[in-house]
């Protein structure tokens, strides 16, 4: 696995709801995993209740929990989430607002497997903002394809990733207000520069067109 990998950037990349994932590997509040650790993945196959013991099944991934967007944590230093600090999380469902001012160039298709989300247009540099309030769980380059990503937790059912962005301006754990800046614009992990945003609901990508306020 990538440095940089949290316990809600792996659930992203599997779409796995995190809190089935923690269950399933016997991982409580607030999740944190450590350099080196196992992970089973084969949450789809498991019980009502799993034992942390049962560590032997196939598939097993190594876990670093090292965040690339921050230099001075590149020592296998596991990132302490800032939850003492943090805000409550949202209740029910998000208020949620557009993360950026351009069209949308790509919708929607995870039915499909085409897009798990929707890509906006912008301009280098353009500020990425938070679509909801909550706390920041991933922020780095570890996941295939999201470039420089930032992943958002806002309560046990909701998370938002926003992808490939020149400059990251928060670190796992930071509490976020929504409409607060968490990056600028650009093009990693693509071939022109475009914000891809997702929401997940329980683990799974829903269309955010669905949950952003008509224009």
């Amino acid at each position: 696995m990538s440095a940089g990998e949290t316990l809600y950037s792996i659930a992203w990349r599997y779409d796995v709801d995190h809190r089935r994932l923690a269950q399933h590997n016997g991982i409580r509040p607030p999740f944190t995993i450590y350099p080196g650790q196992i992970l089973r993945l084969d949450v789809h196959n498991m019980a009502a209740r799993t034992k942390p013991a049962e560590r032997v099944d196939p598939p097993k991934v190594a876990t670093r929990s090292t965040p690339e967007a921050s230099p001075d944590r590149q020592k296998n230093k596991t990132p302490v989430p800032k939850s003492a600090s943090a805000p409550p999380l949202v209740a029910g469902n998000p208020d949620w607002r557009w993360p950026v001012k351009g069209r949308v160039i790509a919708a929607f298709g995870a039915s499909t497997g085409l897009n798990q989300g929707i890509d906006i247009s912008g301009k280098l540099g353009d500020s990425v903002q938070a679509a909801a309030a909550g706390q920041v769980v991933y922020a780095g380059s570890g996941l295939r394809g999201y470039g420089n990503l930032v992943i958002i937790k806002h309560n046990d059912t909701y998370l938002s990733a926003y992808a490939h962005n020149r400059r990251l301006k928060v670190a796992e754990g930071d509490a976020v207000k929504a409409g607060e800046v968490i990056a600028e614009m650009g093009s990693s992990g693509t071939d022109s520069v475009r914000l891809h945003f997702e929401i997940r609901r329980d683990g799974k990508p829903v269309d955010p067109i669905r949950y952003l306020p008509k224009r």
